[in-house]
């Protein structure tokens, strides 16, 4: 499978969208990801056509029109300060977005063989789940992972990584349909919270196995895509005073199974969690704290 490995911010805008991936712009076949950005009193109107798509505030708050119905989306003031509501959008589908305030939303895609109904997920619905440990663990919203949410190609969720911490490890792929493991392209899109003097930054590395070599280390800022077409992909880190937030996004050809080989020189490291507690900055009330 061929396919870009990473998407600079800016590189990718068209038109409202801040970010505009469609599977013939990453040269495989399933996933996709569009942010749109909706000023003050903005509205938008999009065709979902072949794909399957999940409307998720970043920022703000919307409102989402389909098939008759409208469903109004809460949304938060941003990624690190809590979970969100979203909205299921079906395949063929005309849809129209707007917001009174202004609104950044993610439309995480996959293309559909189904068309199913469109749907609203309340906040409170999404599983939330803490992986690994010490300055390994990470907040995992499973807003649509095929054991929270049922989905034709479809699987995305959301982690939370605090300032220092390393996510997305141990290493781990998805490239090969086999026991234990399925075919899955992926998406991160980043979103890296502000220091006081500024922007912040993190990094992201992605390679491959002999037969089918890949590379990359990636600095990665606000608004950053990496696409992993095949291959291994973490760490994902947040360096000192810097929280990170990526969204993945997920799609294959066969059973909606998220199913990931660890690489065996890096594996041993899960057993090293057990009697280590969680960050405690996961675990605050009111969001990831500084």
């Amino acid at each position: 499978m061929s396919g870009k490995l990473h998407l600079a911010a800016g590189s990718t805008e068209d038109g409202p969208y801040a970010v505009a991936v469609a599977p013939e712009d990453a040269g495989w076949a399933y996933s996709g990801l569009r942010v749109l950005e909706l000023p003050a009193g903005g509205s938008h109107r999009l065709d979902t056509a072949e794909d399957e798509v999940v409307a998720l505030p970043l920022a703000g708050s919307c409102a989402v029109q389909v098939d008759g119905e409208r469903f109004e989306l809460a949304g938060r003031p941003d990624v690190f300060s809590a979970v969100t509501d979203f909205a299921y959008l079906p395949r063929d589908a005309a849809v129209t977005v707007t917001s009174r305030d202004g609104a950044r939303i993610a439309l995480p895609s996959a293309r559909a063989r189904r068309r199913l109904a469109p749907r609203y997920v309340p906040a409170a619905d999404v599983p939330v789940e803490l992986r690994g440990a010490g300055n390994c663990s990470r907040q995992v919203n499973n807003f649509c992972t095929p054991e929270s949410f049922p989905a034709d190609r479809l699987i995305a969720c959301e982690v939370l990584t605090p300032a220092g911490n390393w996510s997305s490890y141990p290493p781990h792929k998805h490239d090969e349909d086999r026991p234990g493991e399925s075919v899955l392209e992926e998406i991160y899109y980043f979103e890296i919270a502000a220091g006081p003097a500024g922007p912040g930054v993190g990094y992201q590395r992605v390679y491959g196995t002999a037969d089918r070599p890949a590379g990359l280390l990636a600095e990665v800022r606000d608004g950053d895509v990496v696409l992993i077409p095949h291959g291994y992909h973490g760490p994902s880190m947040a360096v000192p005073g810097y929280h990170m937030y990526y969204l993945n996004v997920m799609a294959g050809p066969g059973e909606r199974a998220w199913l990931a080989c660890d690489d065996p020189a890096h594996g041993w490291i899960r057993g090293t969690w057990p009697g280590q507690q969680a960050d405690p900055r996961l675990t605050a009330p009111g969001g990831l704290l500084p």
